[in-house]
């Protein structure tokens, strides 16, 4: 992830839900430097290796949101 540009924002931290439902169990939110270099990552070999596991071993919503604009 951090070869295209990729860093954690958010890692497995606490959550609280104050409205909706209950949070998810986990939350990560990952930082890329553009859509570009996320869709790069998702479409790489080596993230393709992690599928290969993931598929098996968790449930899970991956979101792809654009950021706010630079100001």
């Amino acid at each position: 992830m951090a070869q295209y540009g990729g860093r954690y924002l958010v890692r497995g931290g606490a959550a609280e839900a104050v409205e909706g439902g209950p949070p998810p169990k986990n939350i990560i939110v990952v930082e890329f430097p553009s859509m570009t270099r996320l869709r790069e990552w998702y479409a790489s070999p080596e993230y393709a290796e992690a599928l290969k596991h993931r598929r098996t071993a968790l449930d899970r919503r991956l979101i792809f949101v654009e950021g706010v604009p630079p100001s």
